[in-house]
């Protein structure tokens, strides 16, 4: 076993290069370190994994740096899942407690580092903190690790963006250059109307000359095993003057040619192949040119046998007797959407008020590893109506757009599809969306479209400062709304019913920003009100208005614990009884999570909370710690990162130890709460009861500032495969959000029960408001959480959480379905939102009845 890791190289004070010499002396090829060696993250890669044709078989590379020297090392394939959640991320600092020298058997001179294990993952120390251009570090290169612009295990040629597939990632897809000047031979080409003809002969076919009118996202077919270097594929829609086709780009193509193959531009293509069209995909909608469509055959274009040639012609060399049609729009305006089809193709331009967050959903592929879906939602107004665009908007292969659309841009949006569900209206983009966004405008195609050139104009009658203050982002936000009856096996807008004991596999297999939206059924047995932020001024008079309730404080009871609150401590406490929590972390590099090998999750059961509290803090330091932690909560100018430490998500942890940071005290804030009659008989019987603490900063949205632009996008989209240490935190300021309940939702057989969060919709300022009809209600609480949102009373004010909780007592003995959003933030947070609470005479059984 080594030495102390953090003794520096006499020669070079670099810690990383005094292991690394270890390592490449020790007999066995591998190196335990006594004390672990504390690294920054700088960057994230991740490719296809060579060895382990499994659901996740996706391996990373990881460089971390001291400061000093920087090195790639391979990351284990049994610590994959610290990256898959999040917990570990760039910026981030990483303890190593083992390293080895891993060979390539069928190659000369290469081998690579491999971190076998870590023992916890921490905030970066201060000495970090100072670094400003992390690419200068020199990287560390001896002749036992050889340097390598891709993956460490050479037998893949490139890497995959870091969380889904369909994005062009690395310096093998060459960006985009204005093509240079050309000279080309028209006098012996063919046209697409003749090219059936060549298909059906032996003879080659004649050159084409096209014009791209659309272009698909990337398509990533890579599997384990497969002997392709780059399985990749790209299609476009090209044309010329006697018809459409379709044009297939294959494999080592298409990094070479994605990023220049734009819509608009003009190919003179040579050496293609002709193949039969696959019918089993989607098409984009043309509608507005009268030429005729050719679908039995397509377009390759093949990096070889034959390799064929591609040559894209400079717009000024585009010559007007060549008949080429010109792009196909179908614009269309806000207030035209409502009466157009379900599925029918438009194009749209707006000014953006919103955008949320970037989430994940999984592929329904079968087959192949694992891949997921980006997606964020967006509202863009254009001035036909006071509705705006709501659009779900996927990744489209266009990350430096897609990343980078912010309140107060105009953007537009090709080949959108209509989806009409009930009472909602929204749009969805399709394989083929194209976006655009203030700064890509200039010489698109659609600029001198006719309703393109009236947004414009409507846009100069706007002032900043009032559109500004419409603007929001980020938060919990999903749509459609919720039908307003739940038919599980009939109805498709509804998700098929999860047991509440099953929760803990739907929480296990969260990945990083995954959304899933899950149905469970029970009573309710508990709800509990939270002023947010936290306000220890609030009066209890103002809580408690109209209502007979049970008024419990954040004390360190010696029952074993039911609300958040309490459960959230014995969190604490049982993460102070971990075998690891002996090692010491400084103050300034708090400690995350803590693990020695693999993954581990743990789940509160009522035996092992009681068991936890028994051997865990006193009474007097359960209530010190109770009121740090409310200290911290109540500090609105906390980090980002700060709040997704504060807020253990239980159900979803990564076995580590979590210490509470030194905040100052501050008095705890009441809270109101409701219990139902068997709630405390049967409440000591329940082995599973998930939890998902208090209610996140990041599930609530805030409002855009100009001068935060890019730390907000920062937080907005996914975590990064890159550190940039310049960005800093800013202060989060909420968007329309006084409280939220906690519904502790108590399953069938009373053997597990889920605490689920509530926020309810109290301004027309919250993004939830739009696209929702407002429909007028008792504000009871049933009714307060069966629709999402608060009714405005005569004189102008909401309900009191008083009058609200008044209410509570008709939720006794009431059968529910309670559909919740369900989505790991990272660094263990888990998001449970209740989106909507289903009553009795709302359920309807299979056969229609109620």
């Amino acid at each position: 076993m080594a030495g102390p890791a953090d003794q520096s190289d006499s020669g070079s004070g670099s810690a990383l290069r005094a292991v690394f010499e270890q390592l490449r002396s020790a007999h066995t090829l591998s190196l335990t370190l006594s004390s672990p060696l504390c690294l920054a993250v700088i960057a994230l890669d991740r490719y296809l994994s060579v060895q382990h044709p499994a659901a996740e078989s996706y391996s990373y590379d990881l460089t971390v740096t001291d400061g000093r020297w920087r090195i790639k090392c391979q990351l284990a394939d049994n610590l994959s899942q610290w990256v898959r959640t999040s917990s570990l991320r760039c910026g981030a600092g990483v303890l190593v407690s083992q390293l080895s020298i891993v060979h390539d058997e069928t190659r000369l001179s290469h081998s690579y580092v491999r971190i076998d294990s870590i023992h916890s993952v921490v905030e970066l120390p201060e000495r970090f903190l100072s670094m400003k251009d992390v690419g200068s570090i020199p990287e560390w290169c001896q002749d036992h690790v050889t340097r390598s612009d891709g993956p460490l295990q050479l037998s893949r040629k490139y890497y995959l963006p870091l969380w889904i597939n369909d994005d062009p990632y690395g310096s093998v897809w060459i960006p985009y250059s204005p093509p240079p000047d050309v000279v080309i031979d028209v006098s012996r080409i063919t046209l697409l109307a003749d090219l059936e003809a060549f298909f059906h002969s032996s003879r080659r076919p004649l050159p084409l000359l096209v014009r791209i009118l659309h272009r698909s996202r990337i398509r990533y077919y890579g599997k384990p095993g497969q002997n392709i270097d780059f399985p990749f594929q790209v299609y476009c829609e090209v044309a010329d003057q006697s018809g459409v086709m379709s044009m297939v780009v294959w494999n080592d193509l298409c990094p070479e040619w994605f990023n220049r193959l734009t819509v608009g531009s003009v190919l003179y293509l040579q050496q293609y192949s002709l193949k039969h069209s696959y019918q089993n995909r989607s098409r984009p909608h043309i509608r507005t040119l009268s030429l005729m469509t050719f679908r039995s055959i397509e377009i390759s274009l093949n990096p070889r046998s034959p390799a064929s040639v591609v040559t894209v012609i400079p717009p000024k060399s585009v010559q007007p007797q060549w008949s080429l049609p010109d792009v196909p729009y179908n614009f269309a305006t806000r207030s035209e959407v409502d009466s157009m089809n379900n599925n029918q193709a438009c194009d749209i331009i707006g000014l953006v008020t919103y955008v949320g967050r970037v989430e994940r959903i999984r592929s329904k592929e079968k087959t192949g590893p694992e891949k997921f879906w980006a997606y964020r939602w967006v509202h863009a107004v254009d001035g036909t109506t006071d509705s705006p665009f709501i659009l779900e908007i996927f990744s489209s292969s266009q990350p430096e757009i897609f990343n980078n659309i912010c309140p107060m841009t105009y953007l537009v949006c090709t080949q959108m599809r209509v989806c009409q569900t009930g009472c909602s209206v929204y749009l969805t983009s399709s394989t083929e969306t194209q976006l655009f966004i203030t700064g890509c405008h200039k010489k698109q195609p659609y600029v001198n479209e006719p309703k393109v050139k009236a947004f414009i104009q409507w846009t100069k009658t706007l002032k900043d400062s009032v559109m500004l203050r419409r603007t929001a982002l980020g938060g919990h936000y999903c749509y459609p709304p919720a039908p307003p009856t739940f038919t599980p096996t009939t109805n498709s807008n509804n998700e098929p019913i999860t047991a509440v004991a099953d929760l803990k596999g739907e929480l296990e297999s969260l990945q990083y920003r995954e959304h899933r939206r899950v149905a469970v059924q029970g009573y309710v047995a508990a709800v509990q009100y939270h002023t947010w932020p936290p306000r220890p001024e609030t009066p209890l008079s103002e809580l408690q208005e109209g209502v007979s309730v049970r008024v419990v404080r954040d004390t360190g009871a010696a029952n074993p614990p039911s609300t958040v609150e309490e459960m959230t401590l014995t969190q604490r406490e049982m993460d102070s009884t971990s075998p690891d929590s002996d090692i010491t972390v400084s103050p300034k590099r708090r400690r995350v999570q803590t693990g020695s090998r693999g993954v581990h999750r743990q789940y509160f059961t009522r035996s092992k909370m009681q068991s936890n509290r028994q051997v865990g803090l006193s009474s007097h330091e359960e209530e010190e710690e109770e009121r740090q932690d409310e200290g911290e909560l109540e500090s609105e100018e906390s980090e980002v990162e700060d709040a997704s430490v504060r807020q253990p998500a239980v159900g979803k942890e990564i076995d580590h130890t979590l210490q509470v940071p030194d905040v100052q005290q501050a008095a705890s804030h009441p809270t109101v709460l409701w219990e139902s009659g068997v709630w405390p008989l049967v409440k000591q019987q329940v082995t599973d009861h998930f939890c998902c603490g208090r209610l996140d900063q990041e599930s609530i949205p805030e409002k855009f500032h100009f001068d935060d632009r890019e730390v907000l996008l920062h937080h907005l989209n996914l975590s990064p495969a890159r550190w940039t240490p310049d960005l800093t935190s800013h202060t989060h300021t909420p968007v329309a959000c006084t409280g939220y309940f906690t519904l502790t939702i108590l399953g069938l057989n009373q053997t597990a029960a889920v605490d689920v969060l509530f926020v309810p919709v109290v301004s027309p300022d919250d993004p939830r408001a739009a696209g929702v009809p407002h429909t007028q209600h008792d504000n009871s609480l049933l009714s307060c959480i069966s629709t999402g949102r608060l009714c405005v009373q005569p004189d102008g004010s909401c309900p009191t959480p008083g009058s609200l909780m008044s209410s509570a007592p008709q939720l006794e003995s009431e059968r529910v379905v309670c559909i919740v959003d369900l989505c790991l933030l990272g660094e263990r947070r888990v998001e449970m939102i209740c989106s909507k609470l289903y009553g009795t005479t709302d359920i309807c059984q299979p056969d229609g009845t109620q």
